[in-house]
């Protein structure tokens, strides 16, 4: 895990009548509970508003036999834009024991996943799941007579998987109240397939009009502060003085429509210097203490996808790359039905402009 740099990719929107699980990686819609773990009421710190689901990202680790699925929620007001405080991450986790229970849901539901299949293809994230799924239902598209009583507790059931209300199951205000984005699947490839690709016009005008406007060529930017002195440096400095920035653009050139990049305990992509204290400013697990390490970042692609999902109403979140940061351990009680809070930590965009 910690050699495979993998990317999220939007990968076609998600019908409104269409069901998604805890193993569904996704854009916006709601968040989907995973089995025993109950509703959670997610309020912005700053402004009090409901929280509006962003990804949702399916990530069981190697070795662990734990079910494990993270969901971020973000502040859509203005006032909010940027700062820490209006974004949550909550990390969800059970056994395949808990999940294999008797229950009406599975008598027509899908078996979910193993852990150990994501595990054994690591860029996967569960869309084969998707395909097979779309598959049965298919198959079951006409429901026998004496299956409608179970049909419909499961129909009921699922009108529930959203943790965007109070822990007393009662909802926090009516639909409009929690604000919706827009529903897209996420798909992935590794980085390292983009390398040597013929197909790269998009990528290369981008970094092409980048360079017309700052006036000199990334490489030149990121490699001059050693030639020859102070003065030199200044002139080949990016306009908003952030080489970081450079390097960022340069990166991601790759694959410019990336909208998420995942590394376990590998080494985020920051788009702006990080503050120098970054290490003492990164929490320990609330949970259990244990140090926190990367383990994915939203990209700005991403930004231009999160639109609201009724047409009456507008809804934005913008930033420049948010990184998640999550307890080495992943720490779990078996049987625990509270989720964990783990760290974002987020940057604005120096340019937001060159992603829409």
């Amino acid at each position: 895990m910690e050699d495979t740099l993998l990317i999220g990719i939007c990968d076609g929107a998600i019908e409104k009548k269409k069901d998604t699980y805890y193993y569904t990686n996704k854009i916006g819609g709601c968040a989907d509970l995973i089995p025993g773990v109950s509703k959670a009421y997610n309020q912005c710190a700053l402004c009090g508003g409901f929280l509006s689901h962003v990804v949702q990202i399916y990530c069981p680790l190697a070795a662990s036999p734990y079910h494990r699925t993270i969901n971020v929620f973000a502040c859509t007001a203005p006032q909010c834009q940027g700062k820490l405080e209006s974004w949550k991450v909550l990390r969800s986790q059970c056994l395949e024991s808990e999940i294999k229970e008797p229950s009406a849901a599975q008598s027509t539901d899908k078996t979910p996943v193993a852990t150990t299949d994501w595990c054994d293809d690591a860029d996967d994230w569960g869309m084969d799941s998707e395909e097979n799924l779309g598959n049965e239902q298919t198959h079951t598209a006409q429901p026998e007579t004496d299956n409608l009583t179970a049909s419909l507790e499961v129909s009921s059931r699922l009108q529930d998987l959203c943790i965007n209300r109070s822990a007393d199951g009662e909802d926090p205000g009516p639909a409009t109240d929690t604000p919706i984005f827009q529903s897209f699947y996420i798909s992935v490839v590794e980085e390292a397939d983009f390398v040597g690709q013929n197909d790269l016009e998009h990528a290369n005008r981008l970094l092409k009009e980048y360079e017309e406007r700052e006036g000199r060529a990334v490489g030149e930017i990121a490699c001059c502060e050693g030639e020859g002195g102070e003065e030199t440096y200044e002139k080949a400095k990016a306009k908003h003085g952030d080489a970081v920035f450079s390097s960022f653009m340069k990166r991601i050139s790759l694959c410019p429509e990336q909208v998420l990049r995942y590394s376990w305990s590998g080494t985020p992509l920051f788009i702006m210097e990080p503050p120098s204290n970054m290490n003492q400013m990164m929490p320990p697990c609330a949970h259990c203490g244990s140090p926190r390490v990367f383990e994915f970042q939203l990209m700005p692609a991403l930004v231009s996808l999160l639109r609201s999902a009724h047409l009456s109403s507008e809804l934005a979140v913008e930033f420049g790359t948010v990184l998640i940061y999550t307890c080495r351990d992943s720490c779990w009680t078996s049987g625990s039905s509270s989720p964990i809070e783990e760290f974002p930590f987020v940057q604005t965009d120096p340019d937001q402009k060159l992603f829409k």
